[in-house]
Protein backbone atom coordinates (compact mmCIF):
# COMPACT_ATOMS: atom_id res chain seq x y z
CA UNK A 1 0.00 0.00 0.00
CA UNK A 2 0.96 3.45 -1.48
CA UNK A 3 1.79 5.57 2.28
CA UNK A 4 1.51 9.00 1.99
CA UNK A 5 3.07 10.13 4.79
CA UNK A 6 6.20 10.88 4.07
CA UNK A 7 4.98 13.30 1.41
CA UNK A 8 3.22 14.64 4.50
CA UNK A 9 6.26 15.27 6.26
CA UNK A 10 7.86 17.07 3.00
CA UNK A 11 4.61 19.26 2.51
CA UNK A 12 5.05 20.67 6.00
CA UNK A 13 9.01 21.79 5.39
CA UNK A 14 8.69 22.72 1.94
CA UNK A 15 5.29 24.48 2.02
CA UNK A 16 4.50 22.98 -1.51
CA UNK A 17 1.05 23.50 -2.13
CA UNK A 18 1.27 21.49 -5.49
CA UNK A 19 2.46 18.47 -3.77
CA UNK A 20 -0.18 18.75 -1.35
CA UNK A 21 -2.99 18.27 -4.11
CA UNK A 22 -1.45 15.30 -5.47
CA UNK A 23 -1.93 13.28 -2.25
CA UNK A 24 -5.32 14.97 -1.77
CA UNK A 25 -7.99 12.59 -3.17
CA UNK A 26 -10.72 14.10 -5.00
CA UNK A 27 -13.39 13.55 -2.41
CA UNK A 28 -11.31 14.18 0.53
CA UNK A 29 -13.15 15.17 4.37
CA UNK A 30 -11.27 17.13 7.05
CA UNK A 31 -12.32 17.55 10.12
CA UNK A 32 -11.27 20.67 11.73
CA UNK A 33 -11.21 21.17 15.83
CA UNK A 34 -12.27 25.30 14.85
CA UNK A 35 -15.05 24.32 12.05
CA UNK A 36 -18.38 22.90 13.11
CA UNK A 37 -19.03 20.75 10.33
CA UNK A 38 -16.60 18.68 8.20
CA UNK A 39 -14.91 20.10 5.06
CA UNK A 40 -15.43 17.93 2.15
CA UNK A 41 -13.94 17.85 -1.14
CA UNK A 42 -10.12 18.53 -2.41
CA UNK A 43 -10.61 22.48 -3.02
CA UNK A 44 -11.53 23.08 0.64
CA UNK A 45 -9.31 20.32 2.10
CA UNK A 46 -6.69 22.16 0.53
CA UNK A 47 -7.47 25.52 1.78
CA UNK A 48 -7.92 24.03 5.53
CA UNK A 49 -4.54 22.56 5.35
CA UNK A 50 -2.82 25.38 3.37
CA UNK A 51 -3.87 27.65 6.22
CA UNK A 52 -2.94 25.41 8.77
CA UNK A 53 0.51 24.90 7.37
CA UNK A 54 0.84 28.37 7.64
CA UNK A 55 -0.30 28.59 11.23
CA UNK A 56 1.94 26.27 12.62
CA UNK A 57 4.75 26.61 10.53
CA UNK A 58 7.05 27.63 13.11
CA UNK A 59 10.80 26.40 14.84
CA UNK A 60 9.06 25.08 17.39
CA UNK A 61 6.55 22.35 15.72
CA UNK A 62 7.64 19.04 15.59
CA UNK A 63 5.70 15.73 15.34
CA UNK A 64 6.74 14.03 18.77
CA UNK A 65 4.76 10.25 17.73
CA UNK A 66 3.60 8.44 14.82
CA UNK A 67 1.77 5.13 14.51
CA UNK A 68 1.61 4.03 11.23
CA UNK A 69 -0.30 0.83 10.30
CA UNK A 70 -2.09 -0.15 6.77
CA UNK A 71 -3.82 2.82 5.96
CA UNK A 72 -4.06 4.90 9.30
CA UNK A 73 -1.79 7.01 11.05
CA UNK A 74 -1.68 8.74 14.47
CA UNK A 75 0.92 11.67 14.58
CA UNK A 76 0.99 13.76 17.38
CA UNK A 77 2.25 17.27 17.63
CA UNK A 78 3.50 20.15 19.56
CA UNK A 79 3.80 23.20 18.10
CA UNK A 80 4.46 27.20 20.86
CA UNK A 81 2.23 29.53 19.39
CA UNK A 82 2.40 33.18 21.00
CA UNK A 83 3.35 31.27 24.43
CA UNK A 84 0.66 29.03 24.32
CA UNK A 85 1.68 25.36 24.35
CA UNK A 86 -0.28 23.30 22.34
CA UNK A 87 -0.19 19.20 21.91
CA UNK A 88 -2.46 17.92 19.10
CA UNK A 89 -3.25 14.97 17.09
CA UNK A 90 -3.58 14.47 13.17
CA UNK A 91 -5.57 11.24 12.54
CA UNK A 92 -4.77 10.63 8.72
CA UNK A 93 -6.55 8.07 6.89
CA UNK A 94 -5.47 6.93 2.77
CA UNK A 95 -6.89 4.71 0.17
CA UNK A 96 -5.19 1.90 -1.78
CA UNK A 97 -3.54 4.43 -4.08
CA UNK A 98 -1.71 6.18 -1.24
CA UNK A 99 -4.62 9.24 -1.55
CA UNK A 100 -5.47 10.77 1.70
CA UNK A 101 -9.47 10.58 2.19
CA UNK A 102 -9.69 11.86 5.27
CA UNK A 103 -7.93 14.30 7.84
CA UNK A 104 -8.81 14.82 11.42
CA UNK A 105 -6.86 17.15 13.84
CA UNK A 106 -7.73 17.31 17.65
CA UNK A 107 -5.74 20.22 19.71
CA UNK A 108 -5.29 21.21 23.14
CA UNK A 109 -5.84 23.08 25.47
CA UNK A 110 -8.82 25.23 25.00
CA UNK A 111 -6.62 28.73 24.65
CA UNK A 112 -4.66 26.83 21.79
CA UNK A 113 -8.14 25.93 20.22
CA UNK A 114 -8.71 29.69 20.21
CA UNK A 115 -5.96 31.14 19.18
CA UNK A 116 -5.52 28.90 16.21
CA UNK A 117 -9.17 29.43 15.26
CA UNK A 118 -8.30 33.24 15.40
CA UNK A 119 -5.19 32.58 13.08
CA UNK A 120 -6.71 30.12 10.48
CA UNK A 121 -9.50 32.58 10.57
CA UNK A 122 -7.38 35.12 9.48
CA UNK A 123 -5.41 32.68 6.90
CA UNK A 124 -8.53 31.34 4.92
CA UNK A 125 -9.74 35.07 4.83
CA UNK A 126 -6.32 35.64 3.03
CA UNK A 127 -6.28 32.35 0.82
CA UNK A 128 -9.98 33.50 -0.41
CA UNK A 129 -9.36 37.02 -1.16
CA UNK A 130 -6.28 35.96 -3.67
Amino acid sequence: MNNPIEKWHKVLVSQDHSLLKSILAEDVVFYSPVVFTPQKGKSLTLLYLMAASQVFNNKSFTYIKEIINENHATLEFEVNIKGIEINGIDLITWNEEGMIIEFKVFIRPLQGVNIIHKMMQQMIENFTKK
